[in-house]
């Protein structure tokens, strides 16, 4: 990937910063349409289950079976089969109603931003990609990805401070700044080809994340 590339992408360490919490740990109903993704989410959810479940049994069988059945073989199988079952589900309700719609949205455009880059990418490695008309329309769709970077940061630092503290919004006026004006005159210019595709998706993305800011200034 060309370093252009590099410094756009948004990293998990960097996200986590930026909302507080670990993106693995927001319900998304997008990752479920998404193979890898839905392997990876219940893979991860399977390792927090095993981890929970000998202390969750140990206390289940210490402080309730044994005082008032007494050993049972039976009822500790049942409750280690049982346990990560209910850790799984349990999770998987508390994540779907607390998570914020909001930034579960931010976090479903901050997905489709990468997908352009990752497009972007693989275009580069095609021979085609080597004239100069070709290098113009990158950089036009580049500049535009950095626009939307920026635009996404502020947005998911708006968010996070609006679930922290709705009061501090009145001091961080300038986090409700976007750069869709700049990206509607970008998108102005002449590009062609599959670049023209990626701008536009590129301005759908900057769309929807103003769209959200405006949700989060309304709510306040």
């Amino acid at each position: 990937m060309q370093p252009d590339l590099l410094t756009l992408e948004m990293t998990k360490g960097e996200l986590r910063r930026l909302i507080g919490l670990d993106p693995n740990n927001v319900f998304r109903p997008s990752i479920m349409k998404n193979r890898d993704k839905r392997l990876s989410f219940f893979m991860n959810e399977m390792v927090v289950a095993v981890a929970l479940t000998p202390i969750i049994v140990g206390l289940i069988y210490g402080f309730i079976i044994l005082p008032t059945i007494g050993s049972s073989i039976l009822l500790g199988i049942i409750l280690l089969i049982s346990v990560p079952l209910a850790v799984i589900v349990g999770r998987w309700f508390w994540r779907r109603f607390t998570c914020p719609k909001t930034l579960i949205t931010l976090l479903d455009k901050v997905d489709q931003y990468h997908a352009v880059i990752k497009a972007i990418d693989i275009h580069d490695q095609l021979p085609t990609s080597e004239n100069t008309d070709s290098i113009t329309d990158r950089e036009k769709v580049v500049a535009a990805l950095q626009l939307i970077r920026e635009d996404l940061v502020r947005a998911l630092k708006t968010e996070r401070i609006l679930r922290d503290n709705k009061e501090l919004l009145t001091n961080n006026e300038q986090l409700l700044v976007n750069n869709l004006t700049k990206l509607q005159s970008l998108q102005l210019s002449p590009v062609s080809g599959e670049y023209a595709q990626l701008l536009n998706q590129s301005l759908q993305i900057a769309l929807d994340v103003q769209a959200q800011i405006r949700k989060i200034q309304s709510s306040h």
